[in-house]
């Protein structure tokens, strides 16, 4: 995949999941900010910051969250970026460690 495809996809993916993260922030209370290509996930309590962003030069998308870094995949098959060796989407993966980090299930 070329560097054009790869910003299209990536940016698509990130517009999707923030939408999905703006409308589960005020029921799950935690903020999430889209700025410079870049998503943040914010928590209060606990005390948190999720980051969410595109690197470009392996065509993946990095996901920060519990001093772990995840790195998916370009999936053609499900037009989704996913971690490699589970099939789990982006919005699955955040959506875990969110989860994990509000200690109640939310799904994105």
């Amino acid at each position: 995949m070329d560097e054009l495809e790869f910003r299209k996809h990536a940016d698509q993916s990130l517009d999707d999941l923030y939408r999905r993260l703006s409308a589960a922030a005020d029921e799950y209370n935690f903020e999430a900010d889209f700025n410079a290509g870049a998503l943040a996930i914010e928590f209060e309590t606990p005390p948190a910051k999720f980051v969410v962003s595109p690197n470009a030069p392996v065509r993946q998308i990095w996901v920060s969250a519990h001093s772990k870094s995840f790195k998916l995949d370009w999936d053609p098959a499900q037009k989704a970026f996913v971690l490699p060796g589970t099939g789990r989407t982006l919005a699955d993966v955040v959506g875990a460690a969110i989860s994990q980090q509000l200690g109640e299930p939310i799904t994105l």
